[in-house]
């Protein structure tokens, strides 16, 4: 795993807390895996919202995992979101 800039570990966390940002998402953005998101997450976050967020994506509310998404979403992100160029999140 690459070395992150603040930035880029501030974004993958608001990433992850989004429910219907998959991994692959952030995997596809910023290279990282399910599991160093996971790592990630615990070394950033403190335990009980580490906590807190291991169990809203386990369950049945998330959809972190491709596989609880509804087939017809066939992208990443709304809209109305920021543009993604690549690796790198572009401005309006």
């Amino acid at each position: 795993m690459e070395e992150l800039t603040a930035v880029e570990v501030d974004r993958v966390i608001e990433m992850a807390w989004e429910d219907r940002t998959p991994f692959e998402a952030i995997q596809f953005q910023f290279n990282l895996s399910e599991q160093q998101v996971i790592k990630l997450m615990r070394s950033q976050l403190k335990r009980s919202s580490f906590n807190r967020w291991r169990k809203r994506v386990n369950s049945g509310v998330s959809q972190k995992h491709l596989k609880k998404r509804n087939p017809e979403i066939d992208r990443f992100k709304c809209t109305r979101q920021r543009q993604i160029s690549s690796n790198r999140i572009s401005k309006r």
